[in-house]
């Protein structure tokens, strides 16, 4: 049976960045697959140690899914991004993801109805289940994402203001010409 190629004792791989040899000549930790283009951390595969943070790297972290959605008059746009996070992570994660939902999530039929209340409700429960969570460090060289305000001090989230006035005038329109 061969041997894996980051267990080789023969050098890196030709092609393959993980499979060179760390920082003090030992073979890459299990698990460490390095930032990802967002910047944040690839989480570990299910089954390993405890889970850190993939945002700063703190030991007490949740895996949980935070969710945003676009709605478009005709398209839609679902985002999320996977855990495992730590309290204060999770809850900017949870913050700002919902600030775009209430901005960008209403500008269609179905996601006005459907897709973007069904988000919010997802998002308040992340933010419960991050909520808590105990305080954690994070790790050495690394800091906790920025929380920054609440949603509802985010002028942002008062775009949802704009829709909702749309569709009580459309239902108050219906109504008055029935009558």
């Amino acid at each position: 049976m061969a041997t894996p190629p980051h267990a080789s004792s023969h050098g890196p791989v030709p092609g393959n960045p993980y499979s060179a040899p760390g920082e003090y000549g030992q073979a890459p930790a299990p698990g460490n697959y390095g930032p990802t283009p967002s910047g944040y951390a690839a989480p570990a595969p299910t089954g390993h140690a405890p889970r850190a943070c993939r945002a700063c790297g703190a030991q007490s972290a949740a895996d949980f899914k935070v969710r945003a959605h676009v709605g478009f008059l005709i398209m839609m746009k679902f985002e999320h991004l996977d855990g495992p996070f730590c309290r204060a992570c999770g809850i900017a994660v949870v913050r700002q993801m919902t600030t775009r939902a209430l901005c960008l999530g209403w500008w269609g039929p179905l996601s006005l109805v459907i897709f973007n209340p069904f988000t919010l409700v997802w998002n308040l429960v992340a933010y419960l289940k991050f909520s808590r969570l105990p305080a954690s460090a994070p790790a050495p060289g690394r800091t906790h994402l920025d929380t920054g305000p609440p949603v509802l001090r985010r002028p942002l989230a008062y775009v949802v203001l704009i829709p909702i006035a749309w569709a009580v005038w459309i239902i108050s329109q219906a109504v008055t010409h029935s009558s």
